[in-house]
């Protein structure tokens, strides 16, 4: 979605095939129902629950067979095709096999703090079984079992508490659960410094618990949506409450204020929109 985003604002003709229901199924359903709409209107052809039979190179380009929603044959030309169907972890013949350190198709199981069965031994990064294969995610494994090797005291990484960032226009950030039926959620057309930025497509999501109101979710769709994706990771980071966000004073005109408007929309209190 992200080199869509970047060669489509290049000028260039993107044609999308995914072969699950929805662009960007790992996000929330209307956050990737709203991503679809606004690559639409970008001029980019997206073609969901698709099934690629075959990709043929030529000297100047190649063509995909695939068969579209409906069980219709298609075919599609193209200068360059960019197959994203995902990474494997290279963990293989590396001495693994050798150690108490529990592997699972390449992916190394860890403990609380990066501890694999075999003592002394650590993982991080995309090779470990469960967690995100996100940057910023490794790079908080690397300190926590650095710090746990040094002997220091460092904290659990809680899955739940990793940030996720799609850098596409729009931009999607989002923390948490997700929750279908999820309906508190702050347009971005009511936002000023939207308006000023002339980027009125997107809303944040807030999923609450109803009973402790703890924050369990944010998603944003729209601009700057991975920078005020700040704020969720730390109230998750701190299990803030709803309350606590609603009373969280957020500077005006910023697109981060949208954020505090999503959150008192929760409780009905949305004042912008």
């Amino acid at each position: 979605m992200e080199f869509a985003s970047i060669f489509r604002s290049f000028g260039t003709e993107v044609t999308i095939i995914e072969m699950l229901p929805r662009v960007v199924p790992l996000e929330d359903e209307e956050i990737s129902a709203e991503l679809e709409k606004a690559f639409r209107k970008r001029g980019i052809r997206i073609f969901t629950e698709a099934k690629v039979e075959s990709v043929k190179k030529y000297a100047n380009g190649a063509t995909v067979a695939f068969r579209d929603k409906a069980g219709q044959a298609q075919n599609l030309a193209a200068e360059h095709v960019l197959i994203a169907v995902g990474r494997a972890p290279l963990t293989q013949n590396i001495g693994l096999e050798k150690t108490r350190a529990k592997v699972e198709r390449g992916f190394v199981h860890v403990g609380r703090y990066m501890e694999t069965a075999e003592p002394q031994v650590y993982a991080i990064g995309d090779i470990v079984a469960g967690m995100p294969q996100l940057a910023h995610a490794a790079s908080m494994e690397g300190i926590i079992a650095v710090g746990k090797i040094a002997g220091k005291q460092v904290p659990v990484l809680e899955r739940t508490r990793i940030p996720n960032a799609t850098y596409c226009e729009p931009q999607i950030g989002s923390i948490g659960l997700t929750e279908k039926q999820a309906r508190d959620k702050f347009p971005v057309l009511g936002n000023a410094k939207a308006s000023i930025l002339n980027h009125h497509d997107g809303f944040v999501k807030v999923v609450a618990d109803e009973q402790t109101s703890e924050v369990l979710g944010v998603h944003a769709i729209g601009p700057l949506a991975t920078e005020i994706l700040a704020e969720p990771v730390a109230a998750s980071q701190l299990e803030a409450t709803i309350d606590d966000m609603m009373f969280t004073v957020h500077a005006h005109p910023t697109v981060w204020e949208a954020m505090g408007d999503a959150f008192a929309s929760v409780r009905g209190l949305a004042i912008h929109y």
